[in-house]
């Protein structure tokens, strides 16, 4: 078990941590680009190479924590001025064999960036499958994996009074809620999990943040918070003897029970407009879409933003996560496992797995008025939190409208809105007319000429009702049937940022 962290040793190893230069840049610097890329596979070597032989501070933590290799204890001594070597061992960090001190985590420089500035934190983990040379433990607390990114920049910024962190891990989501808010409730099933949390929030000097021992919501039962974050432990594993159940990532329930279990319950721990965002995987089921199933578990109380990003066949599901906990492809071990996967899919009938993100809200007032189910495939390592918030409160104004409101409504186009026009070889009119969207979710959507026009002619200046006209004249048709048809079509590009309120 990790110690409880000392904040005196953790004061001391963030001087040294300092005045090492200990930062993500200069790491990248010391091994190269291409070593750095070969670290986020999970290729150590390269790195390995470039530092062998360098005894300066910045190498040796970088080789003894950014890399998770043992280094000897004179160059570890020199690099520790004020923890120490003994300190790092007091603190969990390493362990002295002979004269040598292998790290017993990993910790690694994290760079974020969000409205308040940009801020870089050192990490700690647990030694990843390189480090190890094999497998993961079950217990294993997961740094910041490629899952905690995409939830962070899912963060719509708003602030509040308090906040949960579901399923902490490592502590990444709470350190970033921190920000937002001057209280973060941090809660896991595992105690190893929490000091985690607690030695990072410790290390990077950040107050305000309480962490709980439970499953679920069971620590906070009764309470409520202006905004949750959850990276809950979605991956659907087989409950069968001899798969491993990995708690960073397997809630111990049965297909999708977990995320369900999450989405159903965060709602009555969210105080009138607060904000809960997740991941999660959901299983197609006997032809049963996942997103409907979604559906009933969010019910009719809450606005819901719910967007599937891909859809995996059990195959392709099953070895993602095998690989993902250090099982070699091509052993008799991976066969075993790939085979309780798909036995246990087969045996519920799934035909498919989706992978998304689900946004909830109390509504400050009265019935929700937003319930969107739907695949976006685009946007890439886009900073998707601007762009949602955005989005709702464009949303939220737009619903307070009625036709005659929006018909006065004075729109403009969002600047990364382009236009393509596709047109067959000879013919001067446009088969095909696209907008596209250069930030948020990358959207690109098909529009008739009627809309094209509309849009480009919103710059700000003339209300949607003036331009509805126009473009009636124009195109020689019936001003009241155009609005009709029109403006449904408008509302959906307000909400998902293609034009926005020229006021705002």
């Amino acid at each position: 078990m990790l110690p409880e962290p000392d904040p005196t040793l953790c004061r001391a190893l963030a001087d040294d941590l300092r005045s090492a230069g200990f930062t993500g840049a200069a790491l990248r610097d010391a091994w190269g680009v291409q070593a750095d890329d070969a670290v986020a596979r999970g290729l150590r070597g390269p790195a390995e190479r470039v530092l062998d032989g360098r005894r300066d501070a910045l190498a040796v933590l970088g080789r003894l924590w950014g890399l998770g290799v043992a280094v000897p204890r004179p160059d570890a001594e020199a690099a520790l001025p004020s923890l120490g070597v003994q300190g790092a061992v007091a603190l969990g960090l390493a362990r002295v064999d002979d004269d040598r001190v292998a790290p017993t985590v990993l910790v690694r420089p994290q760079p974020f960036a969000d409205a308040e500035g940009e801020v870089e934190w050192w990490i700690a983990s647990d030694l990843d499958e390189a480090a190890l040379g094999g497998p993961l433990p079950e217990d294993h607390v997961l740094g910041v994996g490629g899952a905690s990114q995409t939830l962070a920049r899912l963060q719509v910024t708003w602030r509040g009074g308090t906040a949960l962190d579901l399923g902490t891990g490592c502590g990444i989501q709470a350190l970033r809620l921190r920000r937002l808010v001057p209280r973060v409730i941090a809660t896991d099933i595992s105690e190893r999990a929490l000091r985690f949390t607690r030695l990072n929030a410790l290390l990077n000097d950040v107050d305000g943040i309480e962490t709980r021992l439970g499953s679920l919501f069971e620590p906070v039962d009764g309470e409520v918070f202006d905004r949750v974050a959850s990276n809950p432990p979605f991956v659907i594993t087989p409950r069968v003897a001899g798969v491993p159940a990995y708690e960073y990532r397997d809630g111990g329930l049965e297909g999708d029970a977990l995320v369900a279990s999450v989405i159903a319950g965060v709602g009555a721990h969210l105080a009138p407009g607060g904000v809960a965002q997740s991941l999660g995987n959901w299983e197609y089921r006997d032809g049963e879409s996942g997103l409907d199933r979604v559906r009933e578990w969010v019910g009719p109380s809450w606005d819901a933003w719910v967007i599937e990003r891909e859809v995996l066949d059990p195959l392709a599901y099953a070895e993602l996560w095998v690989r993902d906990g250090g099982t070699v492809p091509g052993t008799p071990a991976y066969a075993r496992l790939i085979d309780a996967w798909l036995d246990d899919f087969s045996a519920r009938g799934v035909t498919g797995i989706g992978f998304g993100y689900v946004l909830l809200r109390r509504p400050l007032a009265g019935a929700p008025t937003l319930a969107r189910y739907e695949r976006v495939a685009g946007g890439g390592e886009s900073v998707f939190g601007p762009h949602l918030a955005a989005c709702l409160e464009n949303h939220d104004r737009a619903a307070m409208l009625d036709d005659e409101g929006l018909a006065s409504a004075i729109l403009r186009v969002a600047p990364d809105v382009t236009e393509a026009r596709h047109h067959r070889p000879g013919e001067e009119s446009p088969s095909v007319i696209e907008l596209r969207q250069g930030g948020g979710f990358a959207r690109t959507i098909e529009v008739d000429s009627a809309l094209a026009a509309l849009v480009g002619a919103c710059d700000g200046d003339l209300p949607v009702g003036a331009l509805v006209g126009a473009i009636a004249q124009l195109l020689e048709v019936d001003a009241d049937e155009l609005r009709a048809d029109i403006l449904p079509r408008v509302r959906e590009l307000i909400v998902t940022g293609f034009l926005t309120f020229a006021d705002a």
